[in-house]
C-alpha cells in the first residue's frame, strides 16, 4: 500500500558539497547513505536504521548560478500529480520544476505555496510505503515533526487544507507571535506558525528525532556546524534545536535530554 495524499514521504538536501554534507549528518543523526544510481546528477539515498528516508542533491554550477541555495525541502504525496498541479495553480500557488518522470520511483514537481514556500509533490509508481515521517517520538534519524513558519497563517491552513486535506487541530497561544496551529492528516503531522520578524524568509522546518539532544548540542560545533538556537525544552518534555550545517542549510532536531531521565 503507497502513501496517501497529503502525507511527507521524502526530505531532500540540496547542498553544495555532498560529501560534507553525508560526513556532517552521520556524525549527527547516524545516517548511511546510497548511490540512487541517477546518471545525470549527483543523488545520494539517506538511510535512517533501515529505512530510506530522503536524499542528498549536489548543486550543481548551473543550478547555483541559477539562485539555488542549500535547504533542506520535503515531498508530499499526490495521487494524481497531474490534478494537484491545476489544484496547486488555482489556489494561488506555483510550478517552479516539472511534473517530470523518475523512472520505477514516479512522477515529482517543484512548487511554492501562496506565500512562496517551496515543497515538492510526489506521485508514487514504486508500489512502496515510506516512513519517512513517524510521528509522537519519532524514530532514532526519522524526521518527527513538520513545521511552516507563513507571512499568511490564515492563508497557508486554506491552501494546505484544501490541497491536501489536512485539518486543523487545536492551537498554542504563543503570546506576542500568535497561535501555533497544529496540523493532523490522519495523525498529528506538524504545525504552523506566523513568521516572526527575525527570521529572514517563510518556510517548512523539518525536526530529525534524536536519542540525546545534548550529544547532538555538543556534535554540531565539532562538526563545525551553528547552532541558532536551543536546545529549549518543549511541552511533553523533549527538546528541540535548530541549526545551521557547514554547508548553509538550515536544520532543526527534537529529542530527549538523557541526563533528565
Amino acid at each position: 500500500m503507497t502513501n496517501q495524499q497529503g502525507e511527507f514521504v521524502w526530505y531532500e538536501l540540496m547542498t553544495r558539497d555532498a560529501d560534507g554534507a553525508q560526513a556532517f549528518y552521520a556524525a549527527l543523526l547516524g545516517w548511511t547513505y546510497g548511490d540512487s544510481q541517477q546518471p545525470d546528477i549527483d543523488y545520494r539515498t539517506i538511510r535512517a536504521g533501515n529505512e530510506d528516508i530522503g536524499g542528498i542533491l549536489a548543486l550543481s554550477p548551473d543550478m547555483l548560478a541559477g539562485g539555488a541555495q542549500p535547504a533542506w525541502l520535503g515531498y508530499v504525496a499526490v495521487d494524481d500529480i497531474d490534478a494537484s498541479l491545476a489544484s496547486l495553480r488555482s489556489l494561488g500557488g506555483t510550478v517552479h520544476m516539472g511534473p517530470r518522470d523518475l523512472p520505477a520511483t514516479g512522477r515529482l514537481a517543484m512548487v511554492a505555496d501562496p506565500q512562496g514556500v517551496p515543497f515538492y509533490l510526489m506521485q508514487d509508481r514504486s508500489g512502496q510505503t515510506s516512513r519517512a515521517y513517524v510521528c509522537n517520538g519519532g524514530k532514532p534519524g526519522h524526521c518527527a515533526w513538520n513545521e511552516l513558519t507563513t507571512t499568511d497563517q490564515a492563508g497557508a491552513m486554506a491552501f494546505y487544507s484544501t490541497l491536501f486535506g489536512w485539518v486543523k487541530d487545536g492551537e498554542m497561544d504563543m503570546g506576542p507571535m500568535g497561535a501555533y496551529e497544529f496540523l493532523r492528516h490522519g495523525e498529528l503531522i506538524g504545525a504552523m506558525m506566523t513568521k516572526p520578524d527575525d527570521m529572514p524568509h517563510p518556510g517548512w522546518g523539518y525536526y530529525f528525532y534524536v536519542e540525546d539532544i545534548d550529544a547532538a548540542a555538543r556534535t554540531i560545533p565539532v562538526r563545525q556546524g551553528e547552532i541558532l538556537f536551543g536546545p529549549s525544552e518543549i511541552p511533553g518534555g523533549d527538546y528541540i534545536i535548530t541549526g545551521r550545517d557547514p554547508q548553509g542549510a538550515v536544520f532543526s532536531l527534537v529529542g530527549p535530554r538523557k541526563a533528565a531521565q
